[in-house]
C-alpha cells in the first residue's frame, strides 16, 4: 500500500504546531485581553449570558492570512 511513515509523521508535525498555536493563543489572551476588544457582542441578563466575539474574530482572520500569505507566498 505504501510507506505509512510519512503519514505518520506528517500527523505528528500538524498535531506539534496546533499545540504550539494553543499555547501562544492562551498567552496572547492573557498578555493583551484577545477577546475583550471593543465591538465584541456581550449580552448579560440575570442567568444568561451571550458573547460573540466579532472583532476578536475579524482580527484573527487578518493577523493569519497575512502570516499564511508571507510564508506559503510562491
Amino acid at each position: 500500500m505504501g510507506d505509512w511513515s510519512f503519514l505518520g509523521k506528517m500527523l505528528l508535525g500538524i498535531g506539534l504546531l496546533l499545540v504550539l498555536m494553543g499555547l501562544l493563543l492562551l498567552g496572547m489572551g492573557k498578555l493583551f485581553s484577545l477577546g475583550r476588544l471593543p465591538g465584541d457582542i456581550y449580552f448579560q441578563k440575570g442567568s444568561f449570558t451571550f458573547y460573540f466575539p466579532l472583532v476578536t474574530s475579524i482580527l484573527l482572520s487578518l493577523i493569519l492570512t497575512i502570516i499564511l500569505n508571507i510564508f506559503l507566498r510562491r
